[in-house]
């Protein structure tokens, strides 16, 4: 059971000096200026909890307004694989658009709030949320196509360099620090989004602190260097 507290496309050059992704706010934040006047549900979550699970029957899609979402995989023997870190004007469950259930886990890492958009009736009743939900989608195909490339190309340490200045520059077009970073993930779920080992990341994180890049207190990341930051990106090796 649920438990929630509830054409064509072209693929751009990948500058991982620039940072892997690009952040496309605009589709998402006009989504939710077109959402005001819909009676929608919004439903608070708490750390841990189940937002939707795979296989469950698909009625809604649920809109990030606040608070940090992984998006997962699970075997059958119990091996999970994160596919992406959720976080507000993100869409959750767009990859189950065609399907009857949903494709994938989708979990609270703190205390957040969804809406909850019933997909049907709202692109039935209003003709322009189909165009957000497009642009939405075609965003996430991009990020998607920029994370394989990192993953397929970068070094370990690289990787993680890559991580952290693209969560910056998602926390910077939402008006947040892009220089102070609270990681809401365990490091283990970084290393498993990045394909890595749990000591790999931390010898990362350790690496790139002692060349002076970032500071590491805890859960708290300081980017203190962004542009070698980005040089590293670039290089055969961080250090």
């Amino acid at each position: 059971m649920l438990t929630v507290a509830a054409p064509t496309l072209e693929c751009p050059p990948i500058d991982f000096a620039a940072g892997t992704t690009t952040i496309e706010s605009a589709p998402a934040a006009s989504l939710e200026a077109l959402l005001a006047r819909w009676p929608f549900q919004r439903r608070i979550v708490r750390a841990k909890q189940y937002v939707f699970r795979a296989g469950q029957p698909r009625q809604s899609l649920f809109l990030v307004h606040a608070g940090f979402f992984k998006t997962c995989l699970v075997t059958e023997d119990g091996r999970e694989k994160i596919t992406g870190f959720r976080l507000r004007g993100d869409m959750l469950g767009l990859d189950a658009l065609d399907m009857p259930t949903y494709a994938c886990d989708a979990v609270a890492l703190d205390v957040g709030e969804v809406w909850e958009l019933p997909y049907a009736q709202l692109r039935e009743s209003l003709p322009e949320f189909q165009q957000r939900i497009t642009a939405i989608l075609a965003g996430e195909i991009r990020r998607d196509w920029s994370w394989m490339l990192a993953l397929g190309t970068l070094s370990a340490e690289q990787r993680v360099a890559n991580f952290l200045l693209d969560l910056a520059a998602r926390m910077d077009a939402l008006g947040f620090s892009a220089r102070r970073l609270t990681l809401r993930m365990t490091r283990a779920e970084i290393g498993n989004f990045l394909a890595l080992k749990l000591e790999t990341v931390t010898r990362a994180l350790s690496s790139l602190q002692a060349q002076g890049l970032i500071g590491v207190e805890g859960r708290d990341i300081r980017i203190q260097d962004p542009a070698g930051m980005r040089a590293c990106l670039t290089v055969e090796k961080c250090h």
